[in-house]
């Protein structure tokens, strides 16, 4: 039995995490392990979406599982996303407290439509055009953000993120209480 891998999860500041990901094709090299490593990864971070380049891969994957959220409508959201494309975001805005493992204990209120209509490939290369709603609309576009190089603190005014800066600089330096493995972009060598 091969074991699963937990990568760490990169924290804010790192390249990465602003840099518009690539598409990726069917032979992406060992894609199905990847993936089952991304949900251990998600899962023992206690997260309820991993994008891939939060894992520092510049690729165009993501993944959810909304279970954790006692939500009926996201109970069974567990999919894999492969070069989503969101068509369109309608419907009304609402405001949600998210959060982000690569920018941990930090929650702000970010406003969102309720629907989107994206287009994506499975993990069994299958092509898929769904409309999802609600929470699960919310969970789709909060990951897809990190595959446009654009992060939730993006989302916020101008006033909450310089209130939030030196808290998001601590991150980056890694003066961050987490109970799961990181890597910091100031600590690099």
């Amino acid at each position: 039995m091969i074991k699963n891998m937990i990568f760490p999860i990169v924290a804010f500041g790192d390249p990465v995490l602003k840099k518009r990901a690539t598409e990726i094709d069917k032979d992406y090299h060992e894609l199905d392990k990847l993936i089952a490593d991304m949900y251990e990864t998600m899962y023992r971070s206690k997260g309820v979406g991993l994008a891939a380049p939060q894992i520092g891969l510049s690729i165009r994957l993501f993944i959810t599982d909304g279970s954790p959220f006692e939500e009926e409508e996201v109970e069974d959201f567990r999919q894999v996303f492969i070069n989503p494309v969101i068509r369109s975001e309608e419907g009304s805005l609402w405001k949600f407290n998210e959060g982000c493992l690569s920018i941990p204990n930090i929650r702000e209120d970010v406003q969102r439509k309720d629907t989107v209509r994206i287009d994506y490939y499975d993990e069994n290369w299958n092509f898929k055009e769904i409309t999802y709603t609600g929470l699960a609309a919310r969970i789709i576009q909060h990951e897809y953000d990190h595959l446009e190089g654009v992060l939730f603190t993006d989302r916020i005014s101008p006033l909450r993120r310089r209130l939030l800066k030196n808290k998001l600089l601590d991150i980056s330096r890694g003066n961050v209480d987490v109970d799961y493995k990181m890597k910091f972009p100031a600590l690099k060598r």
